[in-house]
């Protein structure tokens, strides 16, 4: 019976994913992919000049084929010298994500202005251009007129109306981003972020068949730092994402606690809440400007009787530098830290 059951979950997850929306790019770990997130956290990195990146996600590991999201990414914090109290930030991500038959490269460039509003707070606004090309093996999909009673039978034609095995088009994403230093103890931000601007058309098949267009996808979070007794760091914050119908909130904490006095080694520990979807502890540790996450996200929605609780995981590394020239040093802006 598991087996079944099994069987028409890989059925329907394939069916969905050439004619459902297809599914959008997504961390648990959100705010370790901050480029994805909203393109005006581009050089939002006040005690640095640079940051690189890199996150990978496998889900439904065991249910089929599973998804694997993959990403490279990299900011700078350019021109503090040539503007009052305010910086440019420039960066790009590349993104893979794929499942069985189908899947998507994605290359994303974004610039954004940062303006220190007085001595305590800080307004940013972003531009992001991206190119996305998603392909599918249609030779590795079964489809409904081929099963012949007892199995999925691939010499029956599928006579569905593919015409193309891959579409590329242009994404356009735009955002701002707001953050008060209320004290060296305590940090808000909150920032709003508008996907698919351009509401890009996305399809397999001729457009006198299926014009499907991404809807535009609108993203919120706020976050929050406090300094505790100089020894713990606590970050609780909130992710709201919207394209369509479908709605994702996480919501949860992390926590950096200082190891050596000095703040250049941390244990960070957190956890998460994917509303209606999994339960997501998180372990890391941060050595000088490295820093090194782990998450394990546990189904506890319906989907936990298909794959046992066994969601994905997630691992995270970030390295943030300074140039040797001090560029950009010239730009001081309020920061919680050790």
């Amino acid at each position: 019976m598991k087996a079944n059951r099994k069987k028409v979950f890989v059925f329907i997850f394939l069916v969905m994913a050439v004619y459902g929306r297809a599914q959008e790019l997504h961390y648990s770990q959100y705010f370790n992919a901050p480029l994805l997130i909203n393109p005006a956290n581009t050089g939002f990195n006040p005690d640095y000049d640079f940051r690189v990146g890199g996150n990978y996600r496998n889900q439904f590991a065991n249910v089929g084929s599973p998804y694997k999201t993959m990403g490279v990414w990299g900011d700078a914090k350019l021109f503090a010298d040539r503007f009052e109290n305010g910086w440019v930030g420039v960066g790009a991500t590349i993104l893979k994500d794929a499942s069985g038959s189908l899947s998507a490269t994605s290359g994303y460039a974004s610039v954004a202005y940062h303006q220190l509003l007085g001595y305590n707070s800080l307004l940013s606004g972003g531009f992001g251009l991206g190119i996305i090309n998603k392909r599918i093996d249609i030779s590795k999909l079964s489809f409904d007129n081929q099963w012949n009673g007892k199995f999925f039978d691939v010499t029956i034609p599928a006579n569905e109306p593919f015409a193309y095995n891959q579409a590329t088009y242009f994404d356009l994403q735009v955002g701002l981003n707001y953050a008060y230093f209320a004290s060296e103890n305590m940090y808000l931000n909150a920032g709003l972020s508008v996907m698919h601007i351009n509401t890009p058309r996305e399809s397999f098949f001729d457009p006198t068949v299926s014009d499907n267009r991404l809807e535009r996808r609108y993203t919120a979070f706020v976050n929050s730092s406090f300094k505790i007794q100089d020894l713990w760091i606590v970050n609780p914050n909130i992710y709201v994402s919207k394209i369509g119908n479908a709605w994702e909130t996480v919501m949860g904490f992390n926590a950096n606690r200082d190891l050596g006095g000095d703040g250049l080694q941390q244990f960070i520990v957190g956890l998460y809440y994917r509303n209606k979807d999994a339960l997501i502890p998180m372990l890391g540790f941060q050595v000088n400007d490295m820093k090194f996450t782990v998450n394990y996200d546990a189904t506890i929605s319906s989907l936990s009787s298909f794959n046992g609780t066994r969601g994905a995981y997630e691992i995270s590394i970030v390295k943030s530098g300074v140039f040797p020239s001090g560029a950009g040093r010239s730009v001081k802006c309020p920061t919680v830290r050790f």
